[in-house]
């Protein structure tokens, strides 16, 4: 089965990936993994992928698209693949497509995890790192035991700036703008599942499975 996983920055796509890779048996492949593995390899996609990172400019579509499609052609993916992080596009969506389509294969479900701004924002914009020792803590899912120490190592608290509650609020509604024609994209084709992701990581895994269950249950594979 071929999956593509969507949703905001802070949706929890990378958590219900893994729990998916571990349920299905199949591997999750992320686009920023895919950079990082051919960075650290050297390899020809992962040295031009490297030019534009440096340069602080985003990676092409066709530099991304042939690390995907060099991957998807691999033999742990012969059986499915969970793809997150890509398609970010509506023409990367058609570029997948013509990839899968060239393997026989297609992309059989698209699962949205659906999150509220103000969940999103509460998730993101509170995390705090020790100016020491670099630990990371969360105002509401990880605190400090001292508000504003390190529980390791006493140093100061500092929240970075890519991580104040008006950057994450610019980088959620840059996502929702980007990626809004591409679920509708998918919407179109019948194969977009939303799922509601204000709730608990196991609830929101439940509700993943029984969407890919009833896709079985309706010959749909």
């Amino acid at each position: 089965m071929y999956i593509v996983l969507l949703g905001a920055p802070g949706a929890g796509k990378g958590t219900q990936a893994e729990l998916l890779r571990e349920k299905l048996a199949i591997p999750s492949v992320s686009s920023g993994d895919l950079f990082r593995s051919a960075i650290e390899a050297g390899t020809e996609l992962g040295v031009k992928a490297k030019e534009y990172i440096d340069r602080g400019e985003l990676v092409p579509d066709g530099v991304t698209i042939a690390m995907v499609a060099e991957r998807l052609a691999q033999p742990d993916c012969t059986e499915g693949v969970i793809l997150d992080g890509f398609p970010r596009t509506v023409a990367q969506a058609e570029a997948l497509d013509g990839v899968l389509a060239e393997m026989n294969r297609r992309v059989h479900a698209v699962l949205y995890i659906k999150v509220s701004e103000d969940v999103l924002l509460k998730r993101l914009a509170g995390r705090w790192t020790c100016r020491d020792c670099g630990a990371i803590y969360h105002e509401v899912f990880g605190p400090e035991k001292t508000r504003g120490v390190c529980d390791a190592c006493g140093g100061a608290l500092y929240q970075r700036e890519d991580d104040t509650p008006e950057t994450q609020q610019r980088r959620i509604a840059v996502y929702l703008d980007r990626t809004a024609p591409l679920q509708e994209c998918y919407r179109a084709k019948g194969i977009l599942i939303e799922i509601d992701g204000d709730q608990d990581v196991d609830v929101v895994h439940r509700s993943v499975m029984a969407a890919i269950d009833s896709l079985e249950g309706n010959d749909t594979l």
